[in-house]
């Protein structure tokens, strides 16, 4: 009996051991991919003018790093290289320039360019939720509760709009 719980234990041991060793490995991973490719188009965009798409994938990863100035400027650049490029990328461009205001708690920025990124896709529920939450901060609750319930209208089983959308119908008639 002593003998069956001893190895019961250490299997259970070796488990937890084995998916911690697979979870740091991929984070390894992901952070190596992702630094590479920071340095590649880095290195690329410095020496020569980029499409709206690496203006967009670098932005992307400072702004995953929390290096919001620089995501700003490359976020515009994207904006201008698509324009220029007669490109249909520009909706997540000015999602992710709005996510960047919105994580320095620039409401009203964030707004302006989430709105702009429904304008280019009016069916982008990404922008349609990150809008409502952009109002929800500003405590524009009857605006927040339009945008989650027209991504609703788009995506039926999206569950954040769907959570937030109950959150604020309960608040409203309160």
């Amino acid at each position: 009996m002593d003998q069956n719980l001893v190895i019961i234990y250490l299997s259970i041991f070796v488990g937890l051991l084995s998916f911690a060793v697979v979870n740091v490995f991929r984070q390894i991973f992901k952070t190596r991919r992702r630094e590479s490719a920071l340095s590649r188009l880095r290195k690329k965009l410095e020496n020569q003018k980029g499409t709206a798409q690496e203006y967009y994938e670098l932005a992307s990863i400072y702004s995953e790093k929390k290096l919001f100035s620089q995501a700003v400027v490359l976020f515009q650049k994207a904006i201008k290289a698509a324009e220029e490029e007669e490109e249909d990328i520009t909706a997540p461009i000015y999602n992710g320039l709005g996510y960047v205001y919105f994580s320095q708690e620039q409401y009203d920025l964030a707004i302006r360019q989430y709105k702009e990124a429904v304008k280019h896709q009016p069916d982008y529920v990404t922008a349609l939720n990150n809008l409502g939450h952009a109002y929800e901060r500003k405590k524009l609750t009857a605006q927040a509760l339009e945008m989650y319930e027209q991504a609703l209208k788009i995506a039926p089983n999206n569950t954040i709009a769907k959570r937030r959308a109950e959150s604020l119908r309960r608040l409203v008639s309160v």
